[in-house]
């Protein structure tokens, strides 16, 4: 079993907090990294799956958590949302860091679950799917066809499980269970169109009247939607980039899904060579990179602070990436041969954001090089140009 990414900052947070929360959607290995990081610390666990243990902490939530003591790990925590007031109590009579450690498989600031009485006392983290740093480290391949169709859920990586079968069953299991709780879908099959249709326009800009007139709902259902999809990590929105930060939250945002590999199973695809020719092949390389983007910050315990870049000119970028010393454009190529072309319009978005200070292209070769100042990498590239980048060093 490797050890992941995020699990140094887990340590951290949990020396100096009472209660550290970790969210990320199901399956990515939330519990496998909070019981591996803490089995020498005799903590104890309990999983409010677990029906019977759910009544327990709904009749009698100070008789639960008494009789669980600290320290503890108390897993899929929004199933019981009320637990949060008696944990702040806890809190407040002890007074020690370190207490518990909180999972959920949804992001809990969009539910409104972690409510203001825990303002200062628990740290939220997010744990993703694998990034393709622990794919390679558990023996997986990071060729963009494997990825692609694959994707990064753990339980498929190390077992060397058939996607498409697990896949079908994950999707099935959210719909039935995750958004049925979750409330506000009233027609589930109508849900599942809309996902469907949402991963074939992954890197698109998000066309709230299109997807409402595709799936024969109105605009504010598809805006509930996108919430759920939101709230429980399968999708995410990157803003366009506007010096101005109110302007960002007037203009079409794109859409991406955390993980690739879902977004080709609701596309059907059956196997990874039909990625070579598949008409989504470039926004499917791009939803890898957006994705990995936002894994690395989750994963050193920071908010992303990404955005996309597109003018009235058609001129565009795929992903700008801030750090408090700049800006890292990043562009998105799935070909395999550098052309001019791309470096030439990297300089031209360059020149017109003058934040920029450093130019990366992610491209399907698999040989990094350097051309007129513009870093260029193969995808597993990506996470060593985003820590260089990072420190402040040219990668």
């Amino acid at each position: 079993m490797i050890e992941r990414e995020i699990a140094t900052e887990l340590r951290e947070r949990f020396r100096r907090y009472p209660f550290v929360v970790v969210t990320g959607p199901r399956q990515s290995g939330k519990t496998t990294l909070c019981r591996s990081v803490f089995e020498q610390t005799g903590c104890a666990y309990v999983s409010l799956d677990a029906l019977d243990r759910r009544a327990q902490a709904e009749a009698d939530p100070r008789g639960f958590l008494a009789s669980l003591g600290t320290p503890a790990i108390v897993d899929e925590v929004q199933h019981v949302p009320d637990l949060f007031s008696y944990l702040k109590e806890l809190a407040d009579l002890d007074g020690r860091n370190g207490q518990y450690v909180l999972t959920g498989s949804e992001n809990l600031k969009l539910s409104g679950t972690v409510r203001e009485s825990l303002a200062g006392r628990a740290s939220q983290l997010r744990l993703m799917p694998f990034s393709l740093k622990e794919m390679r480290m558990a023996g997986a391949s990071t060729s963009f066809g494997e990825v692609a169709y694959s994707g990064f859920y753990p339980r498929i990586i190390n077992e060397r499980l058939e996607p498409r079968e697990v896949l079908a069953d994950y999707f099935e299991l959210y719909v039935e269970r995750d958004v049925a709780r979750m409330g506000g879908v009233g027609n589930l099959s109508a849900f599942r169109q809309f996902v469907a249709l949402c991963a074939g326009r992954v890197g698109t800009l998000l066309d709230l009247t299109s997807l409402s007139d595709d799936v024969g709902v109105a605009r504010s259902t598809i805006r509930n939607w996108l919430t759920v999809l939101e709230r429980s990590y399968i999708a995410f929105l990157l803003a366009p980039h506007h010096v101005n930060v109110r302007k960002r939250l007037v203009k079409s945002p794109k859409l991406y899904f955390y993980d690739v590999g879902l977004v080709s199973y609701l596309l059907g695809i059956e196997n990874s060579r039909q990625l070579v020719t598949h008409p989504l092949r470039g926004p499917l390389f791009e939803n890898i990179v957006v994705s990995e983007a936002v894994k690395h910050c989750y994963n050193r315990g920071r908010e992303p602070r990404l955005t996309f870049f597109r003018d009235s000119r058609g001129l565009e970028c795929d992903l700008l990436y801030e750090r408090g010393h700049g800006i890292n454009a990043i562009e998105a190529k799935s070909g395999a041969t550098v052309t001019s072309e791309w470096i030439t319009r990297m300089g031209r978005v360059a020149a017109t954001v003058r934040s920029i200070t450093e130019q990366t292209i992610v491209y399907g070769g698999d040989t990094a090089m350097t051309w007129r100042d513009v870093g260029i990498v193969p995808l597993e590239g990506l996470a060593e140009a985003l820590t260089g980048f990072d420190s402040g060093t040219q990668p």
